[in-house]
């Protein structure tokens, strides 16, 4: 060690304390201030940089490289890295923080002191340690400090610390070495991290989206889709754009939802009892609409009540209904030629508005058991079957006959019940006239 680096060492550590980050966008393929051990990186020649091994404040190890040999002209002494595996990189970037005496306050080196130093890299698929060839390597640049210390500041104990990040690829070989080359300076290489960027897994718009590095160029974006969190489905494609800096950007598309299932706080929940989603999107449960039910969570559909019932082509918001009452106030106006049947909606419509009547028409002797249907015989206006006015008028009946009418009160979901058929009735002798 030369009469420059003891002198170096005496005050590096005196109130250092390195700042340990965590960005999740980087991937950290090197961090010195995490390494345990020793770190075995190579010099040359032998005596150049010396490798100092410190403990922090919270006890962890803090690896320094330092040099100093600021008295001999035309120095050249490296410091090599181990192989560090590439892993998904395509670039890769490099902090480095160090100190560096500025010349000035050093006596006596006025030719051969200097205040920089070069950074190189070397791209090999090959693991084991290769002999050193300097040639071998790739300048990345000259790394200069922002700030140098002085005597002064040694004895004040101030330790300007400098960081630089340094960009280097397209990357292209499994792993590489870094190299650093001092020309004369006064150094310390306090802690060297090497990282890539990603895009890290993110969840947005219910889609989750993976990993992601970026491109080399910087002016491109990686166009990622997006897969559906559970219980979701697409609506339009998610997509996201990963940005050179491991930023998501330019949200597309989004996922929905699926039938049962509604978004809370990111992700999709069941419908709780009670409450139904019958169609994707982005849209809430809905609570069971009237005579409805649903007893367990993440229903399509609310089940109706015993003795209401959907039709096919109700929506699954409208309240299950019922047929309903029997027409009321039924009455008949006979003359000559025509027989006018007139009567009252029903009381209660089974909550539905498709009412419509049948008429039906049975033509009964002195017993009880001679009755016989009659429609062949009788025309009716404007129909028989699915009236929507409360009056039908019946043609071509025979006159001193008697006839039973039943009037039939029907909707939408009369078919589906297995309840008796509501009608009014009423019995016409033909042979007398006028209202009844």
């Amino acid at each position: 060690m030369s009469f420059g680096n003891r002198f170096l060492l005496a005050s590096l550590f005196l109130g250092i304390v390195l700042t340990r980050f965590s960005h999740c966008n980087q991937v950290v393929l090197l961090d010195t201030t995490s390494v345990l051990g020793e770190l075995g990186w190579k010099t040359y020649p032998i005596n150049g940089w010396d490798a100092i091994t410190e403990m922090d404040e919270q006890n962890r190890p803090i690896h320094t490289f330092q040099v100093c040999n600021v008295m001999e002209p035309n120095q050249n002494n490296w410091l090599r890295s181990n192989w560090v595996s590439r892993q998904a990189a395509q670039k890769i970037y490099v902090e480095l923080r160090f100190t560096l005496r500025d010349c000035n306050s050093i006596p006596w080196v006025s030719g051969t002191c200097k205040e920089t130093f070069n950074l190189f890299y070397h791209e090999t698929d090959e693991a084991h340690v290769v002999k050193f060839k300097p040639q071998q390597y790739t300048k990345i640049d000259t790394i200069a400090a922002d700030e140098s210390f002085t005597q002064m500041d040694l004895g004040d104990r101030i330790l300007k610390l400098n960081t630089e990040v340094r960009e280097v690829g397209p990357m292209t070989k499994k792993g590489f070495y870094l190299a650093f080359q001092d020309i004369g300076a006064c150094i310390a290489l306090v802690s060297v991290r090497i990282y890539y960027k990603k895009c890290p897994f993110t969840l947005r718009n219910l889609a989750s989206f993976p990993d992601t590095v970026p491109r080399v160029d910087s002016s491109s974006l990686v166009e990622v889709r997006g897969a559906c969190i559970d219980h979701a489905e697409e609506k339009d494609t998610p997509k996201l754009f990963c940005g050179a800096d491991g930023d998501w950007l330019v949200p597309l598309g989004r996922c929905v939802c699926s039938v049962a299932y509604e978004e809370f706080d990111g992700s999709c929940s069941a419908c709780q009892p009670g409450f139904f989603k019958a169609y994707a999107g982005n849209i809430n449960c809905s609570k069971c609409p009237p005579h409805s039910f649903s007893y367990g969570e993440g229903a399509a559909i609310c089940r109706c009540e015993t003795g209401f019932f959907r039709a096919e082509k109700d929506p699954p918001s409208m309240a299950c209904t019922r047929p309903p009452s029997p027409p009321r106030n039924l009455l008949f106006n006979l003359n000559d030629t025509s027989l006018m049947l007139e009567w009252s909606p029903p009381s209660d419509t089974g909550g539905r508005r498709d009412l419509t009547y049948n008429v039906q028409c049975k033509r009964c002797g002195p017993e009880p058991d001679q009755c016989q249907f009659c429609e062949e015989e009788l025309r009716y206006l404007p129909r028989q079957l699915g009236l929507t006015n409360a009056t039908v008028t019946v043609m071509d009946f025979t006159a001193h006959a008697n006839y039973t009418f039943e009037i039939e009160s029907l909707n939408g979901v009369s078919e589906m019940s297995s309840f008796p058929r509501p009608v009014a009735i009423i019995t016409v002798s033909t042979d007398q006239g006028g209202e009844c």
